[in-house]
């Protein structure tokens, strides 16, 4: 056997046993938890899990704010660092499973280059309107939408959020037209309902729910398959006259694709932990979060199917990030 082959499969091997060591002593350093937005009630969700598994993993988890182009420059930064175990995202639906149909040029592919942890939780949108509006039910939303198409306008907090892909999808479902009026955040967007400057917004409930009980925006409906306890009388879309309609802003966690599965494994036993904890559950269930958590698998299967159901609306709808 030629040498150089030896030499190369000698190689090899001690490359793998010093990663296999590497795997096996993680973590000996702190851990970067890279949230792909601004402050908010995403950046808030990251901050109250890392204490938790940062005592069980006995090392810093430092929550760090990337934000940028609807998640995708903090997403981009952890695709491409090492599989270490030392760089994790903190993903939303709008960045990893929107993003690939929105942009032209992502600069990765999240089912390629993310490895999918645990799903920590999520939350329905509530379609408000303003008060001063005659409008007071889905049904009557779509009316007024198709007695004069492009009359009324909605707001998000950008191209490819889930206020814009859940108005999207409703426009795709019930043949109406709306103008679409983007805004740099959830609460400026929420803002302009208030003012009256937008018409409607498909918000995110934790947000909007000060509002709703204040009486400055009136709620039609949530977006999820089920009613949410904390508003049991207000029905969903999809019982409002659009069948089948299910849209629910989530977040989770991944790591670089290239991580060793046993600290994957260990990301998701302590992550789950957290999200299990009783005080941490019942913060967020108060907040207007459907707490999850489950398998890395899972989230891997909740992943590749979001990607093809939102790739199909933004086909439908034409919308374009870039």
């Amino acid at each position: 056997m030629p040498r150089i082959f030896i030499r190369s499969i000698l190689l090899l091997a001690l490359c793998a046993a010093s990663t296999l060591a590497q795997a096996q002593s993680w973590p000996t350093k702190p851990i970067h938890f890279i949230v792909p937005f601004g402050p908010g009630s995403t950046d808030i969700l990251a901050r109250m899990l890392a204490p938790k598994a940062s005592a069980a993993l006995g090392q810093p988890i430092v929550v760090e704010n990337r934000p940028g182009a609807t998640g995708n420059v903090g997403s981009l930064q952890v695709a491409r660092s090492a599989g270490d175990g030392y760089t994790l995202l903190f993903g939303a639906s709008a960045s990893v499973a929107v993003n690939p149909a929105l942009y032209s040029n992502l600069g990765y592919d999240p089912l390629k280059d993310l490895a999918p942890v645990i799903l920590v939780a999520s939350i329905p949108n509530v379609v408000i309107v303003n008060p001063k509006l005659t409008i007071k039910s889905i049904a009557e939303l779509i009316a007024a939408a198709k007695a004069k198409p492009g009359g009324l306008n909605y707001s998000s907090n950008g191209s490819g959020s889930s206020q814009h892909m859940a108005a999207a999808l409703f426009e795709s479902s019930t043949g109406v037209k709306m103008v679409h009026v983007p805004y740099k955040g959830s609460t400026e967007g929420i803002v302009a309902v208030v003012r009256g400057d937008a018409d409607v917004m498909f918000a995110n409930l934790p947000p909007a729910m000060p509002l709703i009980a204040d009486n400055r925006v009136r709620p039609l409906a949530v977006t999820s398959p089920k009613r949410v306890s904390l508003f049991p009388k207000l029905p969903t879309v999809a019982e409002s006259g659009v069948p089948g309609f299910d849209v629910s802003a989530w977040f989770a966690i991944f790591v670089p694709a290239a991580t060793p599965q046993n600290i994957v494994q260990r990301l998701n036993k302590e992550f789950g932990a957290a999200i299990a904890d009783p005080d941490i559950r019942g913060k967020l269930t108060q907040q207007g979060y459907i707490v999850h958590g489950g398998t890395s698998q899972e989230l891997g299967a909740l992943m590749r199917s979001e990607t093809v159901k939102w790739a199909k609306v933004v086909k439908e709808s034409g919308a374009k990030a870039d």
